[in-house]
Parts: C-alpha cells; sequence; structure tokens
C-alpha cells in the first residue's frame, strides 16, 4: 500500500490542524494505521494508532485530549485532528500501515508501509 500524507503546516499555539493520510491499494481496510511524528534531533515517536475497522484509537500520553485519529475505510483515509497545538507537536508527522489488525501505541518496527513526512509547525 502506498501511502500520502498533507495537511501540515505553520500554526500559532493553541490552534487545531487536520492531518490526512490516503492509502492505496485494496488492503487498507485491514491494516491498523498509525501517525507518528519526529522532531528535529530526536528519534521517531508514535503518536496514535487505530485498529483495522476504526473505534478507539491509543494514544500517547502527551497528545491524549488533543489529539483524534480517525479513519474511513471507504475513502482509504486515515485523518489525525490535532487541537489545543503546543510548541512541542512541532514536527515531521508519518502515517504508517501495520499488517495487522490492531496494534496499540506500538513502535515503528511494527509497521509495514510509511507515507512521506508532513511538518507541522508551532509557534507563539
Amino acid at each position: 500500500v502506498q501511502l500520502q500524507a498533507s495537511g501540515g503546516g505553520s500554526v500559532q499555539i493553541g490552534s487545531s490542524l487536520r492531518l490526512t493520510c490516503v492509502g492505496s491499494g485494496r488492503s487498507f481496510s485491514e491494516y491498523a494505521m498509525g501517525w507518528f511524528r519526529q522532531a528535529p534531533g530526536k528519534e521517531r515517536e508514535s503518536v496514535a494508532s487505530i485498529p483495522w475497522r476504526g473505534g478507539i484509537g491509543a494514544y500517547a500520553d502527551s497528545v491524549k485530549g488533543r489529539f483524534t485519529i480517525s479513519r474511513d475505510n471507504a475513502k482509504s483515509t486515515v485523518y489525525l485532528q490535532m487541537n489545543s497545538l503546543k510548541p512541542e507537536d512541532t514536527a515531521v508527522y508519518y502515517c504508517a500501515a501495520a499488517t495487522r489488525r490492531r496494534v496499540g501505541l506500538a513502535p515503528s518496527s511494527y509497521y509495514d508501509y510509511w507515507g512521506q513526512g508532513t511538518l507541522v509547525t508551532v509557534s507563539s
């Protein structure tokens, strides 16, 4: 499956953004999906994931209550709604697909396919 992420940008503290990741291929609906981020000089970290059928996502503690992951399998799309953005959310965000139906907040090694990153910059 190929993944295309979009929706990043430069925003101010407290703003919202919605990231979108569109997948190609018939198997999208069978994969758990996740969002990761990588800030300059830091390792890539898991932000959120969602099981193959959607439903309740798993979130990093740093984003709980502010970010929401969702998916629309009919559109082969996964979203990350980011609210109340903080400067520490600044990073390149990546979407990823795992050939498993659910992975929880798993590390990057659990994922098999990656989209290109989209940059989110939060400033005061």
